[in-house]
């Protein structure tokens, strides 16, 4: 076996492991309203499939004790499984199909349809790529009768960091999804025949890998090393729920885009290069401190609910507390790493079964068994008693120091819950995110009841006779949406259709004859808005509720001749992309009734989307204009900006709309989105 063949595969695998990740991941976003919660559930799928590999990587890479014990690790079973592979990867990049497949069209379970999605397109070739970096590892280790390759679990993670560096900055921005697939599909056949070239060489070397390695050291006492054993599973696990509670929170407050995703995943694998690669490079010293402080200034911070930081602020200070904790993490199970190549596939089936039961606490038990988000601040618990267990033995110091920061974190998950429940009538988290309803009394202004997702606002209403069926928050009647309703249509009927209900905020611009169609995908919302709120109740017109996603909902049906359509719908704080390509204006232009506005709320502080809907409305043979609403305390009314697409001239000229009017911004050189291409990057707020 050449070393350099050997290294060549384990990069191009560890390479491709990890690029297929975003790419499968971003085209099941759109299937399930943009949620955020796609990714994290990708996430634990591809550290459980993760955990496979390196448990087929133990078992295949075991010393044979008779033929007749040995059918895995027979010769043609791993070429085998290869050729199966390159199959199934053909099969995904010819055109597995996207947007509106039947698997993935149950709403009622998608955790579980994520999971059979993905088993079914990258299941196969997922779980040989995982295995690649240890089996090859612990061959190389008997053949070259030294000391273990952990050199090469560093060169594989520096694949896998360089795949997730390249996909938003070269890969995401320039190819469209077909063309990602096709060329990750060329790059497994080059992977899969480099692997079958090794598999010959290693059985022709099966003498050798019967020998035990020269100079193999005493294992440690069995008492002893089951402890090792659980630390090489639990201090991975706490990297674990570290990247899924860092990048959660991110992706839910942000955008569900790939840049958020990759962002948390690069540093954690930094931290797995500098632990394995260079133990020595950060002191453990300085690690500790460094640790103690973010953990407190953080943790500390999510008390604040309501509080927001600035996107250049807060994301590089959440990446710098996952970087430091994992590289403790990490380096705390290296320094317990095995020194005998009969163990070394087990530490990484451990560490690997670590970082995938992280991974399940935060992205799927959590939801289940927690009415409001708290994954962040469980994941600092979890690292501040992790870093007390592995630093018991340096002395009496640290064990006060991690005991009494164990003990102070856990106060902080209790300020915590009482920060969520102040206030709140009720609390409800699912799939699609945690939403809270608070009341408080405003004194003059009167009872205000707000509809909270994380820490995105999404309505308010004030309960004063006055005010109860005044439109608030970024749906005032000088607002985008507002001015649309008022002058679209004279005195007549409307149609309106409004993707996104929220707490049912424009239903307060019905009048009698007039029909509104909302569209939610979340569960969750319409029980809350009809027994919470009034909007819906209280307002003349005729209101339906459509639940599901709302693009696979209005495909199913004939032209519902809108008058008014309204885009309102958020993920985290911008509007699902799959709502803003080429296939939707052209659904919701089959919708809209001659002159008919399409409304786009784009009020959000991380992301500049007039630029997109201008190309939009110009491909669409259609004009775009802002509007900007002020805030104001007194009417309950948020700034917001909504951009209006139409070709109704007569209602662009009205002298009631047009001082109101202004130009959208346009960007050069930005591409049009379609199902098939979408890139955030250009148009993010720094």
């Amino acid at each position: 076996m050449t070393r350099r063949l050997l290294a060549s595969t384990i990069f191009l695998g560890s390479f491709l492991l990890f690029l297929v990740e975003p790419i499968a991941a971003k085209q099941l976003v759109p299937l399930f309203g943009g949620s955020a919660a796609v990714w994290i559930t990708c996430l634990v799928f591809f550290q459980v499939v993760l955990l496979a590999g390196y448990l087929y990587a133990h078992r295949l890479g075991q010393r044979p004790a008779a033929p007749a014990t040995r059918p895995i690790r027979s010769r043609w079973t791993h070429p085998a499984l290869l050729l199966l592979a390159v199959a199934g990867a053909v099969h995904w990049a010819s055109g597995w199909p996207v947007l509106g497949h039947p698997v993935v069209q149950v709403q009622a379970s998608p955790v579980l349809t994520i999971f059979r999605s993905l088993a079914l397109s990258i299941g196969l070739p997922f779980l040989l790529l995982a295995s690649t970096s240890p089996l090859l590892q612990v061959w190389y280790a008997r053949t070259a009768q030294g000391e273990l390759p952990y050199r090469l679990f560093a060169l594989s993670n520096f694949a896998s960091l360089l795949a997730l560096a390249i996909y938003p900055t070269l890969i995401e921005p320039h190819l469209t999804l077909h063309h990602q697939r096709i060329a990750w599909c060329l790059g497994f056949i080059t992977f899969a025949a480099m692997s079958a070239l090794l598999q010959q060489q290693v059985y022709a070397l099966s003498k050798q890998l019967s020998s035990p390695a020269p100079g193999a050291k005493t294992a440690a006492p069995a008492g002893r090393r089951g402890s090792i054993n659980i630390l090489w599973l639990l201090l991975p696990m706490g990297a674990g729920m570290q990247l899924s509670a860092v990048t959660s929170h991110l992706s839910e407050n942000i955008a569900a885009i790939p840049l958020l995703w990759i962002l948390p995943l690069a540093v954690y694998l930094l931290s797995l290069i500098v632990a394995f690669e260079y133990p020595k490079l950060v002191p453990v010293s300085i690690t500790i401190r460094l640790m103690a402080v973010l953990l407190a200034s953080l943790g500390y911070m999510l008390t604040k609910i309501d509080a927001a930081l600035p996107i250049r602020v807060s994301i590089p200070f959440y990446l710098l507390e996952l970087f430091v904790a994992c590289l403790f993490l990490h380096s705390a199970a290296y320094h317990l790493r095995p020194r005998q190549a009969r163990e070394l596939t087990s530490f990484y089936l451990l560490f690997a079964a670590g970082g995938a039961l992280g991974s399940f606490l935060i992205g799927i038990a959590s939801p289940l068994l927690f009415s409001a988000n708290y994954d962040l601040a469980l994941s600092f618990v979890a690292t501040a008693v992790l870093t007390l267990v592995a630093t018991w033995q340096t002395g009496w110091a640290q064990r006060l120091v991690w005991s009494v920061g164990s003990a102070l974190l856990l106060y902080l998950l209790v300020l915590l819950h009482g920060a969520f429940q102040h206030n709140r009538l009720i609390g409800v988290r699912n799939f699609y995110g945690s939403l809270r309803v608070e009341q408080k009394n405003m004194g003059p202004l009167g009872i205000m009841r707000s509809l909270t997702n994380g820490t995105i606002r999404h309505g308010t209403q004030i309960f004063t006779p006055a005010m109860s069926r005044t439109p608030t928050t970024y749906y005032t009647q000088d607002s985008g949406i507002g001015v649309a309703l008022r002058f679209c249509c004279g005195d007549r009927p409307r149609r309106i259709g409004v993707i996104g209900l929220g707490v049912g905020t424009i239903a307060a611009y019905g009048h009698a004859g007039d029909t509104i169609h909302f569209y939610e995908i979340n569960p969750a919302v319409l029980p809350i808005a009809l027994h919470l709120f009034s909007y819906l109740r209280d307002t003349p017109a005729r209101v339906d509720v459509i639940e599901g996603d709302a693009r696979a909902s209005l495909a199913a049906v004939p032209s519902q001749q809108f008058d008014v359509l309204a885009v309102d719908a958020f993920s985290g704080d911008s509007i699902p992309l799959h709502l803003l390509t080429k296939e939707a204006m052209d659904l919701y232009q089959r919708h809209l009734a001659p002159g008919g506005i399409l409304a786009f709320h784009v009020s959000n502080q991380y992301v500049d989307l007039e630029p997109q809907i201008s190309l939009l409305a110009k491909q669409a043979g259609m004009q775009a204009r802002t509007v900007f609403s002020a805030a104001d305390e007194d009417r309950g009314a948020f700034s917001a900006n909504w951009v209006l697409v139409t070709n109704n001239t007569a209602f662009l000229e009205d002298r009631n709309v047009v001082l109101r009017l202004n130009r959208t911004g346009e960007q050069p050189k930005l591409r049009l989105w379609t199902d098939d291409y979408s890139s955030l990057l250009p148009v993010l707020h720094w």
